[in-house]
């Protein structure tokens, strides 16, 4: 992976439907390390703590999941900063693991990449929404492993996935989460690059 000069754009075609599972799962391996006492822990997005990254991803699962399905209503329909930063619930250690579960299965149906869905308020492309949910579990990923010290090895095809969507300068996977892109030499490690385009330093140190 760290040996990529160059996107693997052939990975990703435009009719390709990506496999949410290897990043969902990593995800999820990650958030099962957290300790109790890491939650209050700073992390690469400045307006979350470790609690609140793990809340944004629980909102995000199950968003994403309803936009799979096309079931529409407050969690595909509420555009991210609109509302207070989501609170950590006491029970997260089985509710993400299970959302995370049913992220995986709803994008692995064929339906789901068909025709439009809606997420963050915003109608768009089944596809494209697919792609975001995956970059978000990459890029969220990096932030999580980062945050709590762990190591981060997220797979080739899903970094090629979040490569091609970044690099879009009107990519709806870019605001509001991500800031601008921070320069990363070309020779950098391939992940470093993915998680330049996100407006991340790969040198951010808790």
């Amino acid at each position: 992976m760290d040996t990529h000069t160059h996107a693997d754009t052939s990975a990703d075609p435009d009719n390709a439907r990506p496999d949410l599972g290897p990043s969902a799962r990593c995800m999820a391996e990650l958030a099962a390390a957290v300790g109790d006492d890491q939650l209050g822990d700073r992390t690469p997005c400045p307006d979350f703590a470790v609690r609140d990254l793990l809340a944004h991803v629980v909102g995000l699962s199950a968003a994403f999941c309803d936009a799979a399905k096309k079931d529409f209503g407050p969690n595909t329909d509420t555009a991210p900063g609109s509302v207070p930063n989501p609170v950590l619930g006491t029970d997260w250690r089985t509710e993400l693991p299970r959302l995370l579960d049913g992220l995986i299965s709803a994008w692995r149906s064929p339906a789901a990449w068909e025709g439009d869905t809606r997420a963050g308020g915003f109608t768009l492309p089944a596809g494209v929404a697919g792609r975001v949910a995956l970059n978000e579990l990459v890029i969220h990923g990096w932030d999580l492993a980062r945050a709590t010290g762990r190591r981060y090895s997220p797979d080739p095809a899903s970094l090629g996935v979040s490569y091609a969507l970044l690099g879009q300068a009107d990519s709806p996977a870019r605001a509001p989460a991500f800031g601008p892109a921070v320069g990363v030499p070309q020779d950098a490690p391939f992940l470093d690059r993915v998680i330049g385009l996100s407006g991340r330093s790969p040198e951010w140190k808790p």
